[in-house]
């Protein structure tokens, strides 16, 4: 074996890594079930969430497509239950990473501040297909060479739990923070959170007027920002 697929496999081997890969399924199955219930009865997800807000606009949207929210509800529900039994969970782990990856682009694109939990669960999606790499990688374009058997010559025993967890805090760490300095101004979840921030503007007027425009005039979110860069300048 080369050394990448020597650490995959005495990673594969350590409980330490197979009950974070337990967790990951859970936690992510536990993310759609509500999700997809809401669609399933016929709710609009995220009730509290403002129709003027850039992600309300969407939700609006979604929730008068008839059938179509209906049957992404019931994917999520199907996606769920397979990631929650062990023979299935490959193939629930295929299926949501693409609905995650799809979700995380959105909040990014509309500024929600739910991005940081998104990216996470896009991260851990991501987890389970390398996990299930020894299965994945007899479909994958890539020419397959011959392995020798799994024969561990260097382990790294607990140094490889340390560089993994150690380096999984980081990320998150960078995720909170990067996310957190990401844009100048965002809607918030609510025209109170929008407002808030124009305390600790550099802008607090623009600012203002940002909020007005996303919540009281219910204007998209590109011409809001353009409307804030404009005050900005009129400021100046």
């Amino acid at each position: 074996m080369n050394r990448i697929e020597e650490i995959y496999h005495e990673a594969k081997s350590d409980k330490w890594f197979q009950n974070f890969a337990v967790f990951c399924r859970i936690a992510l199955a536990a993310s759609f079930i509500p999700a997809g219930f809401v669609k399933i009865m016929g709710e609009r997800f995220a009730a509290g969430l403002s129709s003027n807000n850039p992600l309300g606009h969407y939700f609006d949207a979604l929730h008068l497509t008839g059938y179509y929210y209906t049957f992404i509800g019931v994917a999520q529900i199907i996606t769920a239950i397979l990631l929650l039994i062990p023979r299935t969970s490959l193939l629930g782990a295929l299926m949501y990473f693409p609905i995650i990856l799809n979700i995380c682009v959105l909040t990014y694109a509309t500024r929600f501040d739910g991005t940081r939990g998104n990216t996470m669960m896009l991260l851990a999606s991501l987890f389970l297909l390398i996990w299930n790499y020894d299965r994945l990688k007899h479909i994958l374009p890539f020419k397959q060479p011959k392995t020798d058997p799994q024969v561990l010559k260097k382990p790294l025993g607990k140094r490889l739990r340390i560089m993994f967890f150690g380096g999984s805090f980081a990320v998150v760490v960078l995720i909170i923070v990067g996310t957190f300095y990401l844009h100048e101004i965002g809607p918030g979840n609510s025209e109170a959170e929008c407002r808030n921030q124009c305390a600790s503007s550099k802008n607090p007027a623009a600012c203002q007027v940002f909020c007005d425009c996303i919540y009281k005039q219910g204007q998209p979110l590109d011409s809001c920002l353009a409307t804030f860069d404009k005050a900005k300048d009129i400021r100046k």
